[in-house]
């Protein structure tokens, strides 16, 4: 391994200058710095960060602490995580919590079980001595993990934080609720029938603020018996079409691509045309929607975005304090990430 006193020597100069040159703080002539950087590259030379980290008092990698990787959203935004890190010669070091793996969906409210995971994984990060950490959550909701009091900077992924000192990038249910169902009643739909997760997610109830937010914009009267509360199953998506087709209703919003397909087969079983008949939406885009026959008009997450932003929010951060540098991300906010309508054909004019 080459190392930065051995690039100096064949540079030329001393070993603080080729320091200089890899933080950019070089005081030195452009040719000698762009010979530097020429040797560097040819020699693949890698700063040995534990060392640098050891000097500044920091490590510089990342703690990603995910509730469950298995989970359909976090691998994009895990990935987008690394290499936003990466790119900023940050290491990531990823702790999988395993919570859907575990316990499917019981565990949401048993505080006792979520503590017997959570409470060892982040002694372990206190003690690894990182520079920050990255919760990627499994579905949003407000996490109550960590507060003021926590030791290290830290950032909420894809839920809410209840500490007013750690920023969340989540994405924007709401609107993205809105423009679909908005893009329904400009096919003349009037009667649509939403078809949602539970009733105390916080998915859900931004979703059908969307929902209500486009009726009353358009002049037209919100109707209690056109939704349906399930638990985000193709079952629950089934059943939901069950009860709300018999009230007439002339397009179906499933905020789930799983919960929709669930709608694809009780309007197959009955002999109703999705896209000629009646127009089915969904939210999510998940790579099943696109095989769905018509292909399904949906909603796709911003993934990638959300791991970017929440992974910039952190080394943001990181680099303003280490320069002693105020930094506005001390004023942590909620960051709403847009999603982006996918048009497919399970859409048409209401007849």
């Amino acid at each position: 391994m080459v190392t930065l006193k051995e690039i100096a020597e064949a540079c030329g100069v001393s070993a603080t200058t080729v320091s200089n040159v890899i933080n950019g703080k070089a005081k030195t002539s452009e040719e000698t710095r762009q010979r530097i950087l020429e040797v560097i590259k040819e020699t693949g030379y890698k700063p040995n960060i534990m060392a640098k980290g050891l000097r500044i008092k920091r490590s510089r990698t990342i703690a990603l602490i995910a509730e469950d990787i298995a989970q359909f959203t976090s691998p994009a935004i895990i990935e987008s995580i690394m290499e936003t890190c990466e790119k900023m010669d940050y290491r990531v070091v990823v702790h999988n919590l395993r919570l859907y793996d575990r316990w499917q969906d019981t565990w949401y409210g048993r505080d006792d079980e979520y503590h017997s995971v959570i409470d060892p994984v982040i002694k372990d990060v206190m003690s690894a001595q990182v520079d920050g950490i990255i919760y990627v959550a499994g579905h949003a909701r407000i996490i109550k993990t960590f507060n003021k009091t926590t030791e290290l900077p830290v950032v909420m992924c894809y839920a809410y934080s209840e500490s007013p000192m750690i920023p969340s990038v989540v994405i924007d249910d709401e609107q993205s609720a809105y423009e679909m169902v908005s893009y329904l009643i400009r096919h003349g739909h009037e009667k649509i029938g939403f078809v949602g997760g539970r009733i105390d997610n916080i998915h859900t109830a931004q979703r059908l603020m969307g929902y209500q937010k486009a009726v009353f914009e358009k002049g037209l009267l919100f109707d209690p018996k056109y939704i349906y509360y399930g638990d985000w199953s193709r079952k629950s998506g089934y059943e939901g079409a069950e009860k709300l087709v018999p009230q007439g209703v002339t397009a179906l919003f499933g905020i789930s691509d799983m919960m929709t397909g669930g709608i694809y087969d009780y309007l197959y079983e009955k002999g109703i045309s999705i896209g000629k008949d009646i127009s089915v939406v969904g939210f999510d885009n998940e790579s099943i929607s696109a095989f769905f026959r018509p292909q399904l008009t949906t909603t796709e997450l911003p993934l990638r975005e959300i791991g970017k932003k929440s992974a910039e929010l952190l080394l943001d951060k990181l680099e303003s304090h280490a320069k002693g540098e105020l930094h506005n991300g001390d004023k942590p906010e909620v960051y709403k990430i847009p999603c982006k309508m996918v048009i497919r054909q399970s859409v048409c004019e209401k007849k």
